[in-house]
């Protein structure tokens, strides 16, 4: 496990940047390189079910990802690595790595959850076609894809990030749900 004395750093780039929900005592903005995000997950429990499957986001390969970096103390790692993969490998769809990012205060490497293209979950390149319906129909325990996704565009408005692909989806499911409801 990398880390030491320091503890260790945990890269978000999806819900993790807004709600991470573990013990941190630092945060700074973060480029990972060599993977994009991407919604190329069947959300079948957060957002979404088994029979009704979202969507949501994952690491995919190729590209960069702005994102936040967390710093956990080393007191606090192993909670934290006990909850990361309570929440985000119930259905292991991802593979987690140690990978450098960059920060503002230099080069580090962080924890991330990068997705298995072998899984059964992962939807490889979606056309907004697709992917609206999908952002449409999931509801989990977490609530609407929907709302997953305005959540993630609203934050990385607010840090500054800009993720055309992310943006025009929005809009699309947006106006796809407004037509539903004027039906």
């Amino acid at each position: 496990m990398a880390g030491g004395g320091r503890g260790a750093w945990i890269f978000g780039y999806g819900s993790l940047m807004w709600r991470p929900e573990f013990p941190h005592v630092e945060t700074q903005p973060a480029l990972l390189r060599g993977y994009h995000r991407a919604l190329c997950v069947y959300s079948v429990r957060y957002r979404g079910t088994r029979e009704c499957p979202g969507v949501v986001l994952g690491l995919d390969r190729g590209g960069a990802c702005r994102g936040r970096a967390f710093r956990v103390r080393a007191a606090d790692l192993n909670g934290v690595m006990a909850y990361l993969t309570e929440r985000e490998m119930p259905n292991k769809v991802y593979d987690p790595r140690w990978l450098p990012v960059e920060l503002p205060s230099g080069r580090v490497h962080a924890y991330a959850f990068v997705v298995r293209r072998d899984h059964p979950q992962y939807t490889g390149k979606l056309t907004p076609d697709r992917a609206v319906p999908l952002i449409l129909q999931g509801q989990g325990v977490n609530g609407p894809c929907l709302e997953y996704l305005r959540n993630t565009v609203c934050h990385l408005d607010e840090l500054g990030i800009a993720d055309g692909p992310l943006h025009d989806l929005l809009r699309r499911a947006e106006k796809a749900a407004r037509k539903q409801t004027s039906s």
